[in-house]
């Protein structure tokens, strides 16, 4: 999963002094900031225009101005392009509604700036106000640190899960935009150019942070599953950005579990989670024959013979989340096993539980105490929905923490109200 790194800065100031954030990797060092005109050439209301497609712009002076170019039809780059060719001294990309804050730097062929929504919106209504606008473009070059990152980007996947409901996904985000990444071809769409690196986005650069945090915990526990080395990333994964406040979302509202899963991945509490929930191979058998699959379809999987006698829920897999379907006066109660590779002697205690109006939640037993290393403890968890609760939307969402001294195990709850 992706989520925003805030990185190559820019500051778009209006002539009424106001002044927003945007990016560019194109980080010009002559570009003076003088006040310049500002046009949007799809005030009228013509469409290609505002995309600032290829010769919409031919009846339109925008020569020596700040261009303010809607996203979408064609890439951002190309459209600076366009303004270039027409004589335009800037450009502004705005971005639209469903994509919100989401942002992104990108190497552009002249200077550029790209703002969210909000931004590219109070940009319009400044250039309605007056007469003669005017904007620049002030370049920061490298911004690290934001306090609102990360930020969950507007392209990655949500939940929930549609092929297999009782599993909550995305298990985690990770770092996936404004990433410097190899690169073997042309960055400014010149022909018989190469660049070595390129800033770009996606699950491609999300993946990559993630299985290299995951190789790095097995370089310390060679000896854990790939379930216990995902158990670890989950269960240490971090809610809040840098300002301590929730994780947000491309239209700035906390983002949800279907959005972030467990988390953003912490790296330094990942090889010390205090306690993992492992699964071996075998186990996924009686989950996968639940799901409807076949002895011969499971038998393709797992490479042996499987006769599916022994079927389990979804939910009763042991994962480090839940995702619990409950009509009105259900009860229902799942289990999970956690193997200590924390300290010897510890017990664990619930600390923190949360869950949405009508639902209640019990775990049985209530503390985890072990004598040992690797050691096996069995817990119950029993959600409860109220027969009269009224359930705001389909969905809730909620969690449940055990913690022991520096160890904080944390495991996120998705609910269907059916």
């Amino acid at each position: 999963m992706e989520c925003v790194i805030p990185g190559n800065g820019t500051k778009f100031l209006l002539g009424n002094k106001k002044i927003f954030d945007g990016e560019s990797l194109y980080q010009p060092k002559g570009f003076d900031h003088k006040l310049r005109p500002l046009v949007y050439p799809g005030k009228d209301g013509d469409i290609l225009a505002a995309l600032c497609v290829e010769g919409s712009l031919d009846r339109i002076d925008v020569k020596g101005k700040v261009v303010v170019c809607d996203v979408g039809n064609i890439d951002n780059t190309v459209k600076g392009q366009v303004v270039k060719d027409a004589g335009g001294a800037a450009m502004i990309i705005a971005n639209y509604i469903l994509c919100g804050a989401s942002i992104a730097a990108e190497a552009h062929v002249l200077p550029a700036s790209f703002v969210g929504y909000k931004e590219g919106d109070e940009i319009k209504k400044y250039l309605n106000s007056t007469s003669s606008p005017t904007a620049t473009i002030l370049f920061k070059g490298t911004v690290a640190g934001a306090k609102t990152d990360p930020e969950v980007s507007y392209f990655t996947s949500r939940g929930p899960n549609s092929q297999s409901p009782g599993i909550l996904k995305p298990d985690i985000v990770g770092p996936g935009v404004d990433i410097l990444a190899a690169w073997n071809e042309s960055v400014d769409h010149q022909k018989g150019t190469k660049a070595a690196f390129n800033v770009v986005r996606g699950t491609s650069m999300a993946c990559p942070h993630l299985a290299g945090i995951a190789a790095l915990i097995k370089s310390v526990h060679p000896e854990w599953s790939p379930a216990a080395i995902k158990s670890a990333i989950m269960t240490t994964a971090s809610q809040v950005n840098r300002n301590g406040h929730a994780i947000i979302e491309e239209r700035e509202r906390p983002a949800n579990v279907f959005a972030i899963g467990s988390g953003h991945v912490n790296p330094p509490k990942a090889h010390e989670p205090g306690l993992v929930f492992d699964i071996q191979p075998d186990d996924y058998i009686p989950y996968l024959c639940g799901l409807g699959y076949t002895p011969e379809h499971v038998q393709t999987i797992v490479k042996k013979k499987v006769n599916c006698s022994k079927t389990i829920p979804e939910a009763q897999l042991n994962y480090p989340s839940f995702a619990i379907s409950l009509k009105r006066g259900d009860s229902k109660t799942y289990s999970r096993t956690v193997t200590n590779v924390g300290m010897a002697n510890s017990t664990y205690a619930i600390r923190d539980i949360s869950v949405p109006q009508g639902v209640s939640i019990s775990s049985h037993p209530q503390e985890l105490s072990f004598t040992g290393l690797h050691q096996k403890l069995t817990y119950k968890v029993t959600f409860t929905r109220g027969k009269e609760d009224n359930a705001k939307g389909p969905y809730g969402q909620g969690h449940m923490t055990w913690i022991s001294g520096k160890y904080t195990v944390r495991t996120p709850f998705s609910f269907k109200f059916e």
